[in-house]
């Protein structure tokens, strides 16, 4: 549906030249929602905004349903644009037109009679649930309803493509879950490729199927969504995990692991951080350990989570007992598809420093 490949795009800037996207290659299948994550000044927006072309790449090509949109005419261009609708984190609503007329107006700008707009935006009112607000001005709306009418507004050329720039970042968690239930709904009934562009990893969990993660201009990793929480390679795609899903040991945890390192005997002492995937999340792994190779354990941080239906956790535990019996029960957690890695931290100038990442 979606090939953007070798795309770069740089700007011009009084202190220098900025490199926003450099060898960009994506390919967004139709129908699925399609997530790019990454930190301010990553070039999320500037990514979602050559799909439509309002900013044209230095290098490379944009391909949208089979058209290469970088070698069209400009009239072919606008016509082509009508297929690819735009939702936007401050809801660009005309504030002296009604909801009704906020939504019609791309309609309007085509050229439609009343009878056809009208045929159009009726529809599209009852699928937002604002057809009891079709004569409201956008200053007696709240934030989601706002946003609900940009996204109307954005379906209203039937596009087969709708692109989100930062949609939700306005909105409070609970309009902010509303909305992406709107999408996802929408995404269902209509079969629309959706991108999703976010600093937010809640948003990519609660809706995308795959996920772009973005640093510097450059895709650090790509996949779908499970895996990524699962298993991120990238350290930033770790962070954003982390964050969301208690994957970042917080400082005291973090104190006591050094501390614990410097006076205990090292030998007979694991630290791991047990990922735990699918069955694997509902398996009783630690009581399996304890019982099966006579070891104490202590259970310092965790949290169990569910994507896509599917459960998923992150467990730090502390094994203590013979050291024979603990690289035996490290072994024991490889073959029960669990990720397994060692925790190691000693304290380095009044800081907590990591040691390795090995496992066992």
């Amino acid at each position: 549906m979606i090939e953007l490949s070798s795309i770069s795009k740089r700007y011009a800037t009084p202190q220098g030249t900025v490199t926003a996207l450099e060898g960009i290659d994506l390919s967004i299948r139709e129908g699925e929602i399609f997530g790019v994550i990454g930190k301010s000044g990553a070039g999320k927006s500037t990514l979602i905004r050559l799909i439509n072309l309002l900013e044209r790449p230095d290098q490379g090509s944009v391909r949208v349903a089979g058209r290469d949109l970088t070698a069209l005419p400009p009239a072919s261009l606008r016509r082509a644009r009508q297929e690819i609708g735009m939702i936007f984190q401050h809801f660009n609503l005309l504030a002296t037109r009604t909801v009704f007329e906020n939504i019609a107006l791309p309609l309007e700008l085509r050229g439609e009679s009343k009878a056809s707009i009208r045929a159009t935006v009726e529809p599209l009112l009852d699928l937002v649930g604002l057809t009891d607000k079709r004569e409201r001005y956008p200053s007696e709306l709240s934030g989601g309803q706002k946003q609900r009418v940009g996204i109307a507004r954005a379906l209203a050329t039937q596009p087969r493509v709708l692109l989100s720039d930062e949609a939700t970042s306005a909105l409070d968690p609970e309009t902010t879950r509303s909305i992406l239930a709107l999408l996802k709904d929408i995404n269902a009934r209509l079969g629309l490729t959706i991108v999703l562009i976010t600093h937010e990893m809640s948003v990519i969990k609660e809706v995308a199927d795959r996920v772009a993660v973005l640093e510097q201009g450059k895709v650090i990793e790509l996949g779908p969504v499970y895996d990524v929480f699962t298993r991120p390679r990238a350290e930033t795609t770790r962070r954003f995990v982390g964050e969301l899903v208690g994957g970042d040991l917080p400082p005291s945890l973090l104190r006591q692991i050094a501390n614990d390192t410097a006076t205990a005997d090292p030998a007979r002492r694991r630290v791991l951080r047990i990922r735990f995937t699918g069955g694997a999340a509902e398996s009783p792994v630690l009581s399996t350990l304890a019982r099966r190779f006579d070891l104490d354990f202590n259970l310092l941080h965790g949290r169990l989570d569910e994507i896509q239906g599917r459960p998923f956790g992150n467990l730090v535990v502390e094994l203590l007992g013979d050291p024979a019996r603990l690289d035996a029960a490290v072994k024991f957690l490889a073959t029960q598809q669990l990720g397994v890695e060692s925790l190691n931290y000693e304290q380095e100038s009044g800081d907590v420093v990591r040691l390795d990442r090995a496992a066992g």
